[in-house]
């Protein structure tokens, strides 16, 4: 399943982020990582002190992957109009779900405060990233209304997950694109619009 480039530790935090997605952390045995992974137990043991130690790493690699598409997109060229709309544009695999977001989801890992912590800093990264592009647009002007820059950048990240979410529920990417194309006439500039 995994490249024979890739360590035997790749592997393990690549398996284990596969089956957190489709599985939960429940539903994600040891046993189970370590077949997807190709890897023995005496592997696993010898990279990582247990499940929740890989399960760690694994989270983590998940939110710095998103963080860093994000990122990629906001501060990419173009309006903040454009970036904020590129992001929500950007290819993702809808009816799979957000891997960050399935995570939310998940009661053993929002239980567990050091598991929880990665997600917390990426959405709170997120929120913080737009929430600069969206103050960029209304200090130029491009933005205008009584807009609040946090506000909006929450309601973005709010769109794109309750996205996935409907999208997932009736097994169709519509609602997602319908909910990306709403905000985004919503925030369309006064000289774009008119």
């Amino acid at each position: 399943m995994y490249s024979g480039f890739m360590s035997t530790s790749e592997r393990l935090i690549e398996a284990t982020r596969e089956l957190l997605w489709e599985r939960g952390y429940v539903g994600t045995s040891p046993k189970a990582i370590q077949q997807a992974a190709g890897a023995g137990q005496g592997s696993m043991y010898h990279h990582f002190s247990g499940k929740p130690d890989l399960a760690l790493a694994a989270i983590r690699r998940t939110a710095e992957e998103l963080g860093a598409a994000a990122e990629a997109v906001l501060s990419g060229e173009g309006t903040a109009y454009a970036r904020i709309e590129a992001y929500l544009l950007r290819e993702r695999d809808v009816l799979r779900g957000c891997p960050v977001g399935r995570l939310t989801m998940d009661p053993d890992v929002i239980a567990d405060p050091v598991l929880r912590a990665p997600i917390d800093e990426v959405l709170g990264r997120l929120r913080a990233r737009l929430a600069e592009v969206v103050q960029e647009g209304l200090d130029s002007g491009e933005l205008s209304g009584p807009l609040d820059a946090d506000d909006i950048a929450a309601t973005v990240v709010a769109t794109v997950q309750g996205g996935y979410v409907l999208a997932r529920a009736t097994g169709s990417r519509a609602p997602f694109d319908s909910a990306v194309r709403g905000l985004s006439s919503l925030l369309t500039p006064r000289t774009a619009a008119g």
